[in-house]
């Protein structure tokens, strides 16, 4: 069993998060402001009490009830500017948490409201993001922030999101996803903008195994051609652990075989009923059985939480130190949707230099 490690030392630890919604970690205070100006009536108009709202209200055990609580952040990404806000105020909360890249993922087909276009969501977005790592390389705090559009998996718009990500590919955008409600709305429905994103050569993740079991994940790989597996949680359930060694599944087999990262979200998955409790999380049997396992927040605002908390939410739990918090962000960055040089500059450069100085110290 390792050392404990404590908060401070988990935030000064670089740390890469490849799973983030961006409407998903608004600041309460960013919310209650942007919905003043445009009167929005929002459940709670205090930072503290609004921010003890959404973690509640997303406490309820399901993922659809979860997901009802971003009609609030949703409804304040409708003008360029708040865009343009909500995204460098992202970048910097994460800098300030010890994260050296980030990928952003959210859905522009939902911030059409006010009369914007896809494009005009994606460039203010992608502007905020500049302006962020502009802000948090002055404080200290240096981040590469990229984004991954979404399509919404109950929508019929996919495909048009998939042919936006490549346009705007080299510019900021680095991959696509389908986000939404998991349960009744497969990944094989959404087809055709897979077959088109193979084709073009541009990476994607599939949400999948959060609260659909691995014929969610089986769809996602094996169809869809995901090149990463957003949650994956559920795939634990094909795998039997009752004997000396584990067997796992063919389909376990590939994604362990192909290396396909597994973007593991444990607070979140506990309010979404994806684990029962941290202590019996997939997370760590995942790990230990070679898994290409990463650490993420979902949504930090739902979650109350932030990528170091995670991290010391398992080096609580399961004893976690240097040596797992460093192979989780090895992780991350080598599954990253980053051109090779520069996740080879991310590896070398920043994050196994800083390790090597905390494992020593």
């Amino acid at each position: 069993m390792n050392s404990k490690l404590t908060l401070d030392q988990l935030v000064a630890a670089p740390k890469v998060v490849l799973h983030e919604h961006l409407d998903g970690g608004v600041r309460p205070q960013t919310l209650i402001e942007i919905a003043d100006e445009i009167g929005h009536e929002l459940p709670a108009t205090e930072a503290g009490a609004l921010a003890d709202w959404f973690f509640d209200a997303a406490d309820s055990g399901t993922l659809a009830r979860y997901l009802e609580t971003f009609d609030h952040t949703i409804a304040v990404s409708q003008q360029a500017d708040h865009c343009f806000r909500i995204a460098s105020e992202a970048a910097q909360d994460l800098a300030a948490d010890g994260v050296v890249y980030a990928e952003l993922r959210y859905a522009p087909e939902q911030q059409l409201r006010g009369g914007l276009s896809l494009e005009a969501v994606v460039e203010a977005t992608l502007a905020g993001f500049a302006e962020g790592e502009r802000l948090a390389e002055k404080a200290g705090h240096p981040i590469k922030a990229r984004t991954i559009l979404c399509g919404m998996r109950h929508a019929d718009r996919t495909l048009e999101v998939a042919k936006l990500a490549t346009a705007y590919r080299d510019k900021g955008v680095v991959g696509f996803d389908i986000a939404g409600g998991e349960i009744g709305n497969p990944a094989e429905a959404h087809l055709p903008a897979f077959e088109y994103l193979r084709r073009e050569n541009m990476p994607f993740t599939i949400h999948a195994g959060e609260s659909v079991g691995p014929e969610s994940i089986r769809g996602a790989v094996s169809v869809c051609g995901a090149n990463r597996i957003g949650h994956g949680v559920q795939l634990i359930k094909d795998i039997d652990l009752t004997g000396d060694e584990a067997k796992l599944s063919n389909l376990a087999h590939y994604i362990r075989d192909r290396r396909i990262a597994l973007e593991v979200c444990p607070s979140s998955n506990l309010q979404t009923e994806g684990a029962e409790s941290i202590e019996t999380h997939p997370i760590k049997d995942l790990y230990d059985l070679g898994f290409r396992v990463t650490v993420n927040n979902d949504n930090r605002l739902m979650s109350r939480t932030r990528t170091s908390r995670e991290f010391h939410l398992l080096a609580e739990t399961f004893g976690w130190g240097w040596a797992e918090v460093r192979r989780c962000t090895e992780n991350a960055v080598k599954a990253a949707f980053l051109h090779h040089p520069e996740r080879r500059a991310l590896l070398e450069d920043v994050v196994r230099p800083a390790y090597a100085a905390l494992e020593s110290a």
